[in-house]
């Protein structure tokens, strides 16, 4: 029961996280120059309105997720998804292409916030961490297929249609997979719905663990007298803290640079001298899906804190590197090769904890009472950033230069250190209930 059960999480994950990373931000940027560019646009616009629909999203599914539960979430997400791939598939003028594309975004940002959330609260304690890093390790595999993917598009320009098309084809699959997915059992005892938590904790873990199960929710606090929780509520002195972690490590994670990195790096490649930008972008893709892999191993050996640590620490150094590969004259001969090793180490440090480790962590730290809407809080953060970025990096490298830009997100990384060091708990192997007694105990 249990492994079956774990493969279809894998398979739903797998799904929906292709559709998320179809198309790398660079194909995008490409394609939407060759539909809608009249000058009217800019590239950093046109990256940007998926991302400011992801942002709507990402709040907005916090709220269906306490309202309707996880599994109808995701089958109203589904909407959106394919509405939006078949605008941009078949967009004839601008207007129907941004319209798609804020579709789109909004239910990439739905999704976002409700796949950690969903996976975080089904999990096995054992297992959780590994779990919830598959997320991020099929967006990895994502981003490495469009690379691939988009390779046709320099023959055929109206390849990026049949792109968009099939990307609808996961947004049903994953309507009906949620279809006929357990709900979460810790939503249903919130909700006073005793009977179906039971039956689906049955279909989770097997019949023998109903009862422990059932006990812990119960200690927990679960299905208490306790209101569901408001936005504000977010922001009482009783959830301040973790809602305030929740919310930087996700600002740590953009404003370290990862998708100014991935964005751009064909532009800094090719200035750097890097003859073959395919070869370049599909090296960092690799990295990412391998970095990603052992995450995936270490999540629940070594803990989440680790992983952060030591990933914001060789981001930094990465960092570092590509800065003075930029300024230092005698470094210049080598510029080139110093510009894909320091991208690739930099993807490759980003996947071993600040890529996978917020999603994940951020549903173990927050009380049941306000984790959807605190994960949609955190993620708002993480979109609105990741937009901010997409639309001014390239004019803040004009300005100040690559350099410099890099130095920034070196700086921001080792206070991504001191800040985690300091404020971070660790949660391998622990209960969501018994993180939740700890760090949010009923007033």
């Amino acid at each position: 029961m249990v492994h079956s059960s774990i493969l279809r999480k894998i398979l739903v994950l797998l799904i929906m996280q292709f559709y998320k990373a179809r198309f790398s931000k660079l194909q995008l940027i490409y394609i939407c120059y060759t539909i809608v560019f009249h000058g009217g646009f800019s590239a950093g616009w046109i990256v940007s309105t998926l991302l400011a629909g992801a942002t709507v999203g990402s709040f907005t599914g916090g709220s269906l997720a306490d309202q309707f539960g996880r599994t109808k979430t995701f089958l109203l997400d589904a909407i959106p998804l394919t509405v939006g791939a078949f605008l941009c598939a078949t967009a004839t003028n601008v207007q129907t292409m941004i319209i798609g594309r804020l579709l789109a975004g909004i239910g990439i940002g739905i999704s976002s916030a409700i796949v950690p959330l969903y996976i975080s609260e089904i999990s096995p304690t054992e297992i959780r961490g590994t779990l919830g890093s598959i997320n991020q390790l099929f967006i990895c595999i994502g981003i490495l297929a469009a690379l691939v993917a988009g390779l046709p598009l320099a023959a055929n320009p109206l390849w990026w249609r049949t792109m968009f098309a099939i990307s609808a084809v996961p947004s049903v699959l994953l309507a009906l997979g949620m279809a006929i997915s357990p709900e979460s059992p810790r939503w249903l005892v919130q909700q006073k719905k005793i009977d179906q938590a039971e039956k689906a904790i049955k279909t989770l873990y097997g019949d023998g663990k109903v009862v422990e199960v059932m006990a812990d929710l119960s200690a927990s606090g679960q299905g208490s007298e306790e209101q569901d929780a408001g936005w504000f509520d977010l922001f009482s002195s009783r959830y301040f803290k973790v809602v305030s972690v929740g919310a930087a490590l996700f600002l740590f994670q953009q404003l370290a640079g990862i998708n100014a990195v991935v964005y751009y790096s064909t532009s800094v490649f090719r200035t750097a001298g890097v003859a073959s930008d395919v070869a370049a972008s599909a090296l960092v893709g690799a990295a990412n899906v391998f970095g990603t892999m052992i995450a995936s191993s270490l999540m629940d050996k070594q803990g989440r804190k680790s992983l952060l640590i030591t990933s914001f620490s060789g981001m930094a150094l990465s960092m570092l590197l590509l800065s003075l590969s930029f300024t230092w004259k005698v470094l210049a001969p080598y510029s080139g090769p110093l510009a894909v090793i320091g991208t690739v180490l930099y993807v490759l440090s980003f996947s071993l904890g600040a890529g996978p480790v917020p999603a994940l962590l951020l549903p173990e730290i927050f009380a049941s009472r306000i984790r959807a809407k605190a994960v949609a809080l955190s993620l708002g953060m993480h979109w609105i950033s990741n937009f901010v970025i997409g639309l001014y990096f390239l004019s803040v490298v004009t300005k100040f230069g690559i350099s410099k830009v890099y130095l920034g997100f070196a700086s921001i990384c080792l206070l991504a250190v001191l800040y985690i060091g300091g404020n971070v708990v660790e949660t391998k192997g622990r209960s969501l209930e018994d993180i939740e007694r700890e760090l949010s105990p009923a007033t």
